[in-house]
């Protein structure tokens, strides 16, 4: 009876405590405007801390992908602490902009660069070392559905901002006067403790012995030269336009919705696509292990957002959609497809980098093809803003609030389905690269220790 709780205890839950905890960094949306107003600032000043967290994510993931290979209990140790002393630090110069505010009457540049630092640069290394540390792990102790087991992790991470965002939004409410650093110091606590737990629990499975001698020193560009320079290319590039168009819509959505004339369902609307992030993780991750090759996976994404991209496109889906149910379905059915794909995409990364190079230097590799991630962070939401902000025109919208008053919001329909333009050429290009580039390994092409050990040991 060891065995199978040494599978769980040693290796999901940790998981699912350290991808929960970090996963709660998409919440920034959520009071980003809060914390402008509390310090003087704009909502697009505060914006960037959100994008600098995913850039340092990703770039972190890349440079310390190699301290991850060689001990996971020092990387989740630091992912732990950077993490927690990232938003402690956040609620900090939070606490501080707001007083400087209130004394002044402007806002404090240092109180602004130091949420930029400390929710950005030091929070980002803990999510970088906190997102790869258990992903090894995982496909070690659950070989014959390597898939699965890291869906469930990645799911973990695209699900927090659901089960967060309620909890957090009641803090705010209930906190009363500085309710958000507060919010920012209580959670760097809890965030601490359960990513510490997770640290604690998190090891390699006993019959795992990590590469000796010359593999063990091997670069990661020796790796990825084990098979054609093109193959790793492919999938760098693919991944980066996957998450890149997953980006341009997500951060357009509220406004979409609001062009749908849904305006009072926009929490739902969000709720149900955070689910379908959440999903199409462990979803597609899931099904990937009943496919010859995984790179299928990204062939039915990039096909499935490319029929509804396009269908939206032809029907003019966005800026006909206020009262016409097949439109609002459609627009619906893209939203949450597009977000589903999203998180599929980021599951599947891992599981197919180790079918197409072995688990040796898996989270080395991993660590390097989360640049994507980085660069992605900082064009997709960028492209779709300046797309909006230069196609199209603003007009009013009128929405009834529940107390019976009418707000009235500006959006601008032609510049959101001008998204659509963009994320469609992008898909097709990357659509095109799973088909010619991402080759599935021959039989003599698949590395010796894919699978390894005896799959008793992991059942």
């Amino acid at each position: 009876m060891g065995k199978p709780i040494n599978k769980w205890v040693s290796a999901a839950i940790p998981a699912l405590l350290l991808h929960c905890s970090i996963g709660t960094v998409y919440c920034w949306s959520l009071f980003s405007e809060n914390i402008g107003k509390h310090i003087g600032f704009s909502k697009s000043a505060t914006e960037w801390a959100f994008s600098f967290a995913i850039f340092f994510l990703g770039m972190s993931a890349a440079f310390l992908g190699n301290v991850v290979e060689k001990d996971i209990h020092k990387s989740s140790l630091i992912a732990a602490i950077c993490f927690a002393a990232g938003m402690a630090g956040t609620g900090f110069f939070i606490w501080y902009g707001g007083n400087y505010f209130n004394q002044h009457g402007e806002g404090s540049p240092l109180a602004l660069a130091g949420i930029y630092v400390c929710y950005g640069l030091i929070m980002g290394i803990g999510l970088g070392t906190g997102y790869l540390s258990p992903v090894k792990t995982l496909m070690l102790w659950f070989q014959d559905r390597k898939g699965l087991a890291t869906g469930l992790a990645v799911a973990g991470f695209g699900a927090a901002k659901a089960i967060a965002s309620p909890i957090m939004e009641k803090m705010l409410s209930g906190l009363g006067e500085g309710g958000i650093y507060k919010m920012f110091w209580i959670l760097a606590g809890v965030y601490f403790v359960m990513m510490f737990v997770g640290h604690l629990l998190l090891h390699k499975p006993a019959g795992w012995v990590e590469p000796q001698g010359k593999e063990a020193k091997k670069s990661i560009f020796s790796v990825i030269k084990t098979r054609k320079l093109g193959n790793y290319i492919g999938i760098w590039l693919m991944f980066y336009i996957n998450i890149t168009c997953g980006l341009a819509l997500i951060s357009q959505e509220k406004m979409i919705v609001k062009c749908l004339g849904l305006a009072s369902f926009v929490g739902i609307v969000s709720t149900v696509s955070a689910i379908f992030n959440a999903g199409g993780r462990l979803g597609f991750s899931a099904w990937a292990d009943s496919m010859k090759d995984r790179n299928t996976i990204y062939k039915l994404i990039f096909v499935i957002s490319i029929a509804l991209t396009a269908a939206t496109i032809v029907t003019g889906g966005i800026k006909n959609g206020e009262g016409n149910i097949a439109l609002i379905v459609l627009v619906l059915a893209l939203i949450f497809m597009v977000n589903a794909g999203y998180g599929g995409g980021f599951s599947n990364v891992p599981t197919l980098l180790s079918d197409h190079y072995g688990m040796g230097s898996i989270s080395a590799l991993h660590g390097i093809t989360l640049s994507a991630w980085a660069f992605a962070g900082l064009t997709g939401n960028q492209m779709a803003a300046w797309i909006v902000k230069t196609f199209g025109e603003e007009v009013a919208l009128e929405h009834k609030l529940d107390n019976g008053t009418i707000e009235t919001i500006m959006v601008n329909p032609t510049g959101y389905q001008y998204v659509l333009y963009a994320t469609i050429v992008l898909y097709v290009v990357a659509l095109v690269l799973s088909l010619v580039l991402v080759k599935a390994p021959k039989e003599g092409e698949i590395p010796a220790d894919a699978m390894i050990g005896d799959p008793n040991d992991i059942h």
